[in-house]
C-alpha cells in the first residue's frame, strides 16, 4: 500500500471504483439484477482496500490478478499514457458512474428507519462502500463535464467530482431509493430520471409542512387513543407506518388534479380502521361503535370484523375543490385477495361511464410486504394490468413494508432481494422510500399518481416501516425478533421526528403541536361519546350502494319474440361480407342456419339468443375466461377471425341490432384465482343492467380460484351486504378424459347453499304462488345443471329478471352442445316461457301405472333416457330432471311425486356418491316424502361407487362403472 501512497491511483482507476462501490449491495439479500460486462469486472472485489491492492498487484506482476481486473488495470493505464494522468476526470467514466448510482443506488439507501436492515447484513463492507467517497481530494476537485444521462448539473454543464457524487449519493442513496432503470421504454426512463434529478429538489413550503405534521397527527392520535381505549382488542394499528396517510392523501389529492373521480381502492387488515377514519373520512363515532361488543347486526346479514369492512363515501378534496367517491372494498382474512376485485370493479366503474383511458376511475391497492412476495394471486393481478379487456390504466400500489411477515423474516419469506420484485415483470417502476422521512412520502406519492396520469402504467410504492407491535395488539412480537424490537422500543414516533424537526427549522413551535394534538384529541373523544348512541351496525357499512333491494320486485318474464331470436341467428348463421373464414367454420355456421331453417336451437346458439336479447334491451353482457371467444370445444365462435388479413377480426354479437348494447368477450390470462376474482368485482357494478359471466376451461379448474368463491361468491352478501349476478359456466360431464376433467366438484357449491335440510316447507308454503321467487330472493346463490337450450336461455335471462342480485352457478355441458338430441324449439323460447326448474317425463302415457321414478340432473338423463328404450321401460319408468338443484324446488319436485304416486324414487347421478349432487338431494327428498306419505320412504341410489378421485383415467374402467349405475337404475 506504500506504493499507492507515492503514485497517485490513476483518475480512471477511481472512477472505475465509484461504479464498482454501487454495485456492492448493503441488502443480506444478491440482487437478481443483470450488470453491465464493464460492471460485471470489478463485481469480484470484497473491499475498497482489496481492489487497490489488486492495481498495486498489477503493477508488480499483471499474471498475479485475475483476467476482469487485469483487462480493466490495462485498459486504464493505456489511457493514462494517452491522455495524462493530470487531466479531468474522463466523461464517458463519469457516464458510468452516473448511470452506476441510477441503477444501483437503491442499494445503498437509507431505507430502514430502525437501521436494522444494515445491522444484520456485512457493516464492514457498508462502512468499505461510504468511505470510498472519501477519495484523495485532488481526485474529488478536479472538474467534471456533465454528459447527457443525467439532469444534474445540465444548466451549467460543469461540476466537480464531489459535488455530483454528492448530489447523485442525495438522490439516489438517500431516504428513496428507485429502482427503474429496468424499464424498457426510453421515455419513461427519462421522465423518471427528470423528476428525481430536477423536481425532487422543489422547495417544499411552510404550509406545506405544516399539513404534512397534521396529517402524521390524525393517525398518530387515532391509534394512542384506540390502545387508551380498547387496549386488548385487536385492531392491527398503523403504529409504525402513519405515513400510509399523508401518502395516501397525496394520491387522492394528485388523482383529483388529473380528473379522476372515484378511486378505488382495497388492503389488508393492518391499518385499515386509521384509512377509513382518516382517508376516506368514515364517521369516527360509526367506526368506534363498531368496537361495542353489543352492536346489533341487521337480520339479514352475519357480520364481519371491524378490520374486514369495506366503506364508500365521497369527500372534497380541498386542494382541488372537487369531490372524489373514494371505494374501499371489503377483504377477508385471505391476504391479496382483494386484488383483482378492486380492479375488477375499477374496469365496470370505467365501463358504465365509457372512460377508456381510465381518466375518471382509477385504483390503489395496499398490501403487505411478505404477502406481495409470497401471494400468488399477486403475480396475477399484476399480468392482468396490460392485458386487453382487464387493463384499468394503471394500478398505484403501496407496500406496507413493515420487514416482518407475522413472525417471518424477510430472508425466510422471500428470495428476491426486494419484497417488490415481483413488480419488474411488468416494468413498473419501484419507488423505495423511507417512511419516517414523511417529505420524501409524500413526494413519492405525487411521483406515483403523476406516473399512473401520464403513462396509464402500474407503480409501486414502497413503503419501508416497522410493526411497533405485534401482528396484532395481543401478540408478543419478541419471542421471534427480540432484535428488532430492541431497536422498536427506543425508536422515536414519525410524529415527533417530524415535529421536532419542524421545531428546529421554526416552522411551528410547541403550543402549535400542542394545540394540534389536542384538536384531534377532543375529536376522537366526542366521537366516542357519540359512538355509544349507536345500537346497531350503520347501514354505511353494509348497504350495497351500486345495487338496490327490492323486497316486491316479482321474476320478470323471460321469454323473448321470434323475430329478435331469427334475427340474431342469422348474424351467427351468416358469413359477414369482407371476412375470409376458415373452412371450417363455414361449415359450422352452415348448420346454424339449417338449424334456424327448423325453428331449432343447439346449446350455442341458445347461449347467444340470451346474450343477443339482452343486448337488444340495453343490458350490456362481458363472457370471460380462458379460450372463451371461440369456446374450448370450438363450438361458440364469437369473434371471427379473417383467414387472410393478419389481425383483422370482428365481434358478432356486435353487430346485430341498432342502439344495442355491447357485448364483451375477451380471453383471459391462465389464471383462475386473479380472473374470477376480477369479474366478481366487476359484476359488483350495476347488476342489475349487465350480465357478467365468467367460463372455466374445464370446471374442474374452478377450485384453482375456491378462494373467491368461498370468501366472496358464496357469503359475501351474508358478510358484507355485497350483491352480485356474476355467472360461473363450468363444463362439467362424466365422459371418460379423466379425473381432472369431468368434475367441476357440484358438491361443494351445494354444500355452501345455505338452506337447511332439515326444514321442509309446508303444504301451505308450497302451494304459495310465490314460493318460487320468496327462494330464489333468500338464498345465497342459484346451482343450476341443464339439460336444454332453452332452459340455458331462460336462466341467462333470468339473471337480470331476479328479485335481488344472486350468484349463478351452472354445470356447463360438453358432448351436450354437438348431441342432437340436446336441442330446444324456437317455440320454448318465446313469451310465455321461461325457466323449468324441474322438467317432467311428459312421454309417460299413464302415470299411475309407473314403477320406479328417476329423479337425475344434467347429461345423465340422455344416458338413461337410451337405457330405457334399449330396455323397453318407456312406460314403467319415468325420468324427471331437476334442473335447479339450489335453491331445492320442493314445489315442483312435490307435484311429480303426486303425479308418480305408486312408484319408488331414485336418484341417479353419474358422479361418485359421495360426491355430485346426492348428498345434498338426499336428506331433502327424505324430509319431503316423510310428510307426504306419513311415513319415511328411502330415496334409492345409482351412480358411481363413493371414490376420492372425481374419476377413472381408465376408459375401459370408466364404461364398465357407466354400464353398472345404467343397469343398476333400469332394475324394477
Amino acid at each position: 500500500m506504500n506504493r499507492i501512497v507515492k503514485k497517485e491511483l490513476p483518475t480512471q482507476l477511481w472512477s472505475a471504483w465509484g461504479a464498482f462501490r454501487l454495485t456492492r449491495s448493503t441488502h443480506a439479500k444478491p440482487s437478481l439484477r443483470p450488470v453491465s460486462d464493464h460492471a460485471r469486472s470489478w463485481l469480484n472485489g470484497d473491499s475498497a482496500a482489496y481492489f487497490e491492492s489488486s492495481y498495486v498487484d498489477f503493477t508488480q506482476n499483471p499474471r498475479s490478478v485475475s483476467a476482469p481486473l487485469r483487462q480493466l488495470f490495462e485498459e486504464i493505464e493505456r489511457e493514462e499514457v494517452a491522455h495524462g494522468a493530470t487531466t479531468s476526470v474522463q466523461s464517458t467514466n463519469v457516464k458510468e458512474l452516473i448511470s452506476q448510482y441510477q441503477a444501483h443506488g437503491h442499494r445503498r439507501a437509507k431505507l430502514d428507519p430502525l437501521g436494522y436492515a444494515q445491522s444484520v447484513s456485512d457493516s464492514s463492507t457498508v462502512k468499505e462502500l461510504e468511505s470510498a467517497t472519501n477519495m484523495d481530494a485532488r481526485i474529488l476537485d478536479k472538474t467534471v463535464h456533465i454528459p447527457n444521462n443525467t439532469y444534474i448539473g445540465a444548466k451549467i454543464g460543469v461540476l466537480t467530482l464531489r459535488e455530483l457524487l454528492l448530489r447523485l449519493d442525495g438522490i439516489y442513496c438517500g431516504p428513496i431509493g428507485t429502482e427503474f432503470t429496468h424499464l424498457t421504454n426510453p421515455e419513461e426512463v427519462d421522465w423518471i430520471k427528470r423528476q428525481l434529478e430536477v423536481e425532487r429538489h422543489a422547495f417544499v413550503d411552510e404550509n406545506r409542512k405544516k399539513w404534512i405534521l397534521q396529517r402524521l397527527a390524525a393517525p398518530s392520535t387515532l391509534e394512542s387513543f384506540l390502545e387508551k381505549k380498547y387496549s386488548s382488542e385487536k385492531r392491527f394499528g398503523l403504529e409504525g407506518c402513519e405515513a400510509l396517510i399523508p401518502c395516501l392523501d397525496v394520491i387522492v389529492e394528485r388523482c383529483s388534479q388529473s380528473g379522476v373521480q372515484t378511486l378505488v381502492m382495497g388492503m389488508p387488515h393492518r391499518g385499515r380502521l386509521n384509512v377509513l377514519a382518516n382517508t376516506l373520512e368514515m364517521p369516527l363515532k360509526e367506526l368506534l361503535a363498531l368496537f361495542d361488543a353489543k352492536l346489533k347486526i341487521p337480520e339479514q346479514l352475519s357480520g364481519d370484523v371491524k378490520y374486514h369492512l369495506g366503506f364508500t363515501n365521497s369527500k372534497l378534496v380541498a386542494n382541488t375543490g372537487k369531490k372524489i367517491e373514494l371505494v374501499m372494498l371489503p377483504n377477508p382474512s385471505h391476504l391479496e385477495t382483494v386484488n383483482s376485485v378492486v380492479l375488477g370493479r375499477t374496469c365496470a366503474e370505467q365501463f358504465h361511464l365509457g372512460d377508456t383511458r381510465g381518466d375518471k376511475v382509477a385504483s390503489i391497492l395496499i398490501h403487505g410486504d411478505a404477502a406481495f412476495a409470497g401471494q400468488g394471486v399477486v403475480s396475477e393481478t399484476l399480468q392482468l394490468s396490460g392485458v386487453s379487456g382487464y387493463s384499468v390504466g394503471g394500478t398505484i400500489h403501496v407496500v406496507v413494508n413493515n420487514q416482518v411477515g407475522f413472525t417471518t423474516n424477510p430472508d425466510t419469506y422471500r428470495s428476491s432481494a426486494y419484497c417488490t420484485d415481483v413488480a419488474r415483470t411488468i416494468n413498473a417502476p419501484v419507488f423505495h422510500v423511507n417512511a419516517d422521512d414523511a417529505e420524501a412520502v409524500t413526494f413519492v406519492s405525487s411521483l406515483a399518481a403523476e406516473w399512473r396520469a401520464k403513462f396509464r402504467k402500474d407503480v409501486v410504492i414502497d413503503l419501508v416501516c416497522y410493526r411497533r407491535r405485534g401482528h396484532n395488539e395481543v401478540d408478543e412480537p419478541s419471542f421471534t425478533q427480540p432484535a428488532m424490537y430492541k431497536l422498536v422500543s427506543k425508536h422515536p414516533r414519525v410524529f415527533k421526528q417530524y415535529a421536532d424537526k419542524l421545531i428546529k427549522e421554526k416552522v411551528v413551535d410547541h403550543n402549535w403541536i400542542a394545540e394540534t394534538q389536542k384538536s384531534y384529541q377532543n375529536s376522537c373523544e366526542k366521537a366516542f361519546a357519540d359512538s355509544e348512541k349507536i345500537t346497531v351496525l350503520p347501514p354505511s357499512l353494509w348497504e350495497n350502494s351500486s345495487a338496490t333491494s327490492e323486497s316486491d320486485r316479482s321474476v320478470a318474464a323471460t321469454g323473448v319474440d321470434e323475430a329478435t331470436l331469427m334475427q340474431i341467428g342469422q348474424a351467427l348463421s351468416v358469413p359477414p361480407d369482407g371476412m375470409a373464414l376458415h373452412r371450417n367454420l363455414k361449415r359450422i355456421l352452415t348448420q346454424r342456419k339449417d338449424m334456424l331453417s327448423k325453428r331449432m336451437a343447439d346449446w350455442a346458439l341458445g347461449e347467444a339468443f340470451a346474450f343477443g336479447s339482452l343486448l337488444k334491451e340495453g343490458v350490456s353482457v362481458r363472457l370471460s375466461g380462458q379460450d372463451v371467444e371461440r369456446g374450448t370445444f370450438s363450438h361458440r365462435h364469437h369473434i371471427l377471425h379473417d383467414q387472410e388479413v393478419k389481425g383483422k377480426r370482428m365481434s358478432v354479437l356486435n353487430r346485430v341490432f341498432e342502439n344495442q348494447a355491447e357485448y364483451t368477450v375477451h380471453n383471459s390470462i391462465l389464471s383462475e384465482y386473479g380472473v374470477l376474482g376480477f369479474e366478481l368485482g366487476y359484476s359488483l357494478r350495476r347488476p342489475r343492467r349487465s350480465l357478467v359471466c365468467w367460463e372455466a376451461q374445464f370446471g374442474d379448474f374452478v377450485n384453482t380460484a375456491q378462494c373467491i368463491v368461498d370468501q366472496y361468491l358464496s357469503s359475501g352478501e351474508k358478510k358484507w351486504g355485497l350483491q352480485t349476478g356474476l355467472v360461473l359456466l363450468l363444463p362439467h360431464g362424466y365422459e371418460g378424459e379423466g379425473p381432472e376433467h369431468s368434475s367441476a366438484r357440484l358438491e361443494r357449491f351445494l354444500q355452501s347453499c345455505d338452506d337447511d335440510e332439515d326444514v321442509c316447507p309446508s303444504a301451505e308454503e308450497l302451494a304459495n304462488p310465490h314460493f318460487a321467487q320468496n327462494q330464489l330472493r333468500q338464498c345465497n346463490w342459484q346451482v343450476l345443471n341443464p339439460t336444454t337450450p332453452a332452459n340455458n336461455f331462460h336462466a341467462l335471462r333470468r339473471q337480470l329478471a331476479l328479485p335481488t342480485p344472486k350468484p349463478l352457478i351452472m354445470m356447463a355441458p360438453k358432448s351436450l352442445l354437438r348431441n342432437a338430441n340436446a336441442r330446444s324449439s324456437i317455440d320454448e323460447m318465446l313469451p310465455g316461457k321461461e325457466f323449468q326448474c324441474v322438467i317432467t317425463d311428459s312421454s309417460v302415457q299413464n302415470p299411475a301405472s309407473v314403477k320406479k321414478l328417476l329423479l337425475c340432473s344434467g347429461k345423465v338423463y340422455y344416458d338413461l333416457v337410451k337405457r330405457r328404450q334399449e330396455d323397453g321401460l318407456q312406460q314403467q319408468i319415468a325420468i324427471v330432471r331437476v334442473e335447479q338443484l339450489a335453491p331445492f324446488p320442493y314445489d315442483r319436485i312435490r307435484t311429480e311425486r303426486e303425479k308418480f304416486r305408486n312408484a319408488t324414487v331414485t336418484w341417479v347421478q353419474e358422479e361418485h356418491k359421495n360426491m355430485g349432487a346426492y348428498s345434498y338431494v338426499k336428506p331433502r327428498m327424505h324430509a319431503l316424502m316423510a310428510r307426504m306419505d306419513n311415513g319415511c320412504p328411502q330415496l334409492g341410489y345409482a351412480g358411481r361407487a363413493a371414490s376420492a378421485a372425481t374419476a377413472t383415467g381408465n376408459k375401459n374402467a370408466h364404461s364398465i362403472q357407466k354400464e353398472q349405475f345404467l343397469r343398476e337404475a333400469m332394475s324394477l
